[in-house]
């Protein structure tokens, strides 16, 4: 599973599908690929390493159409193939499917459909959901019905896509618990994508899929609705980064570009919520009156990784500046535990994409225990902000580097934050207090600055110690 691109409209399908994938390799891959529709004909053109090689090919062997779904694909299921890569098509070939995720039943499901007399060409796992929809369409109905029948017997995660060559303006796609499927309508037709990134070029107001969730894609417009048919509204979320943040910007990888961008990025998490007077956090999207957070008796944090590591440098500022008992805990762990909770714990959920399935368990999990749960997010309309009773934004921008930089220090910001303001609401702090930490706040930018700039003379120091085996 990897990246999934998918556009129906009036221009080159395939011209922006594969701008697209390029925009999420990022992500990592080893194979390419992209279905389109002309003329009643599904075209399928797929390579096996980097999409400048699927690219060739396209440039041999054109792929016409005004409708096209795209995947790069890291293998779980069978080797890094051509045979292997994404869309996979139905015995006729005439539909493709990509996907994310893993079909946990897929080996019953591939030894009945056998059985029926499909033959599979691929060792994946998402083959199978094009012959089970082969399966349903031969019963009558559309693709619509064809693709809710189909989810209701798969198990297991999945975000995916399909199109089909009887079905030349409508493209599916549907999220149960993996990834992202972000959706956007732009000047000249409709986009979808697994992240924000490859569609922000041709749209900023974009819908994000929630877990359960199938969406018609047409020229016109998208509809929503639940796998059983029933109409969802799924708000849209205008995103204030632009395309350029996504991109390198003249430095050799995006980790590098991450690391200095974190200047700004903590400047942005804490600029707009600094009160003029500095004696005071303005955080009225905290969801809870004053008497409310005079009532709290304890916070637990809950999230994973990166995120976790943040709410472990929280934990001291919320104890310290809030004076609140705090628990930092891994999301996978706290769900399953018998929780002790009430009105007067408050949970935190940590997800820098706000999409973490171990995250948003615990969230729900802390819910139903009458918790109010607070989110810190990057992501503004991720699943998390959906869940949570308030959330509070980082502004980092896009992250691309595997290893977090940005988003971590803008989250322990925000951290920093919550606990200045519920400080100041329990008195816990005085103004002067918080006067004083927010001129220190304020420093922050510049210090990591200075640190940045260090580089040079940091790297002539390695280089003489990098041949000695001990140091005392």
């Amino acid at each position: 599973m990897c990246g999934i691109v998918g556009y129906v409209g009036q221009g080159d399908a395939s011209r922006v599908v594969v701008d697209g994938l390029r925009r999420l390799e990022y992500r990592g891959y080893d194979s390419a690929g992209l279905a389109t529709v002309s003329d009643g004909r599904l075209a399928i053109r797929r390579r096996p390493g980097k999409i400048g090689e699927l690219s060739d090919l396209i440039e041999r062997e054109p792929a016409e159409g005004s409708i096209g779904l795209g995947h790069t694909r890291w293998a779980t299921h069978g080797a890094p193939t051509e045979l292997n890569a994404h869309p996979h098509v139905d015995c006729g070939a005439s539909l493709a499917v990509v996907h994310n995720g893993i079909i946990e039943n897929y080996l019953p499901l591939k030894r009945s459909l056998r059985e029926a007399g499909h033959v599979f060409r691929s060792d994946t796992d998402t083959e199978v959901i094009a012959h089970l929809l082969e399966s349903h369409l031969a019963r009558g109905g559309d693709l619509l019905e064809a693709l809710r029948a189909c989810l209701r017997v798969l198990r297991g995660a999945y975000a995916l896509g399909v199109i089909a060559a009887s079905d030349p303006h409508r493209l599916l796609v549907a999220k149960h618990g993996a990834g992202s499927v972000v959706v956007g309508l732009g000047g000249d037709g409709a986009y979808v994508a697994s992240d924000i990134p490859a569609i922000l070029p041709h749209t900023r107001d974009v819908l994000i899929l929630a877990d359960g969730d199938v969406a018609v894609v047409t020229r016109q417009g998208i509809e929503v609705t639940t796998i059983e048919g029933e109409p969802v509204d799924r708000p849209f979320s205008h995103i204030t980064w632009n395309a350029a943040d996504a991109q390198k910007g003249g430095y050799p990888h995006f980790m590098l570009k991450e690391i200095h961008e974190q200047p700004q990025a903590v400047g942005d998490t804490f600029g707009p919520r600094l009160t003029e007077r500095g004696d005071r956090v303005a955080m009225p999207d905290l969801g809870m009156t004053r008497e409310k957070i005079r009532g709290l008796r304890r916070i637990v944090m809950v999230a994973c990784g990166t995120s976790y590591n943040a709410g472990l440098a929280g934990r001291f500022m919320l104890e310290e500046m809030a004076g609140l008992p705090t628990e930092v805990d891994i999301s996978s762990e706290f769900r399953y535990r018998s929780l002790v909770l009430g009105p007067d714990t408050m949970v935190v959920a940590i997800s820098q994409s706000g999409e973490t399935a171990d995250t948003l368990g615990a969230a729900r999990a802390a819910a139903t225990h009458g918790s109010p749960v607070l989110a810190i997010t990057n992501v503004v309309g991720s699943a998390l902000s959906r869940e949570a009773t308030a959330t509070l934004y980082t502004h980092a921008g896009p992250e691309i580097g595997v290893a977090s930089t940005k988003t971590f220090t803008s989250t322990a910001t925000v951290c920093y934050l919550l606990a200045l303001a519920l400080g100041r609401e329990r008195d816990h702090l005085t103004s002067i207090d918080c006067r004083k930490r927010i001129d220190d706040l304020r420093a922050i930018p510049g210090l990591i600055s200075g640190a940045i700039a260090l580089n040079p003379g940091v790297e002539d120091l390695a280089k003489q110690l990098a041949g000695y085996e001990h140091f005392l």
